[in-house]
């Protein structure tokens, strides 16, 4: 038997026609022609695929230590705040005055209540301030030197009369009737007790000098102590 060519396409028909005239068959004329017009249209246009859309790669995102990827928008860094600066020492009071803490350590330099006290004078003085209980009360407010007299640091330049029951640290308590040596003046640090029935004071006092010890001075009914706060106190 004769073996057929295969033929790609619209060649079918010439297979077919190859094997029928190999058993003794034949196609009419317009079978014929029909098959050759097929034939001829199929090996003149050969069938191609559909085109593939080529596809172009899309680059790749840079990477890198600076690279910001798409679309994100970059973040500002936070500033960081800035605390303020602690002050380095307590603020000073106003010109002119003093704090109630000040006054208590001014009048330990005198050394009260020690051997290094300084003795009481109405004639001398020490670091320019008078060696009496005024002189001594004046530099632990640091007036003016050499320091008022009991009448004076009492009056309204100086001082306001309060009442004993307001007492406060530094206030003072002064005996401003009478002459120079029963005058007297002290300053008041605190109570001794709840039902204030004396208190702890700073006093230069005659025959001894610089003292710190208890007293019950304007606390009597009739007393001619009272009590007064320096204006220069903030």
């Amino acid at each position: 038997m004769r073996t057929p060519r295969i033929v790609i396409a619209g060649a079918v028909a010439l297979v077919a026609g190859s094997s029928m005239a190999a058993y003794g068959y034949t196609m009419g004329p317009a079978q014929q022609a029909a098959d050759s017009s097929a034939a001829a249209s199929s090996a003149a246009k050969p069938e191609i695929p559909p085109a593939v859309k080529p596809v172009t790669p899309h680059a790749a995102p840079p990477t890198g230590p600076t690279a910001v990827p798409p679309a994100v928008k970059a973040v500002a860094k936070p500033s960081a705040s800035k605390s303020p600066k602690p002050s380095a020492t307590p603020s000073a009071p106003p010109p002119g005055t003093i704090t109630r803490a000040q006054v208590l350590s001014r009048a330990t330099l005198w050394h009260p209540h020690t051997d290094q006290r300084v003795p009481y004078s109405q004639l001398t003085t020490h670091d320019g301030y008078r060696t009496d209980c005024s002189g001594y009360v004046s530099m632990a407010l640091a007036l003016g030197k050499p320091g008022p007299i009991t009448v004076g640091l009492a009056s309204s330049s100086v001082s306001t009369p309060i009442s004993m029951s307001q007492l406060q640290p530094g206030d003072l308590v002064v005996d401003a009737s009478g002459n120079n040596n029963t005058r007297h003046a002290l300053i008041f640090v605190r109570w001794t007790d709840s039902h204030h029935s004396a208190y702890w004071e700073y006093e230069q006092r005659g025959s001894y000098g610089t003292d710190y010890r208890t007293r019950t001075y304007g606390l009597v009914s009739g007393s001619e102590y009272h009590a007064y706060r320096p204006k220069k106190i903030r």
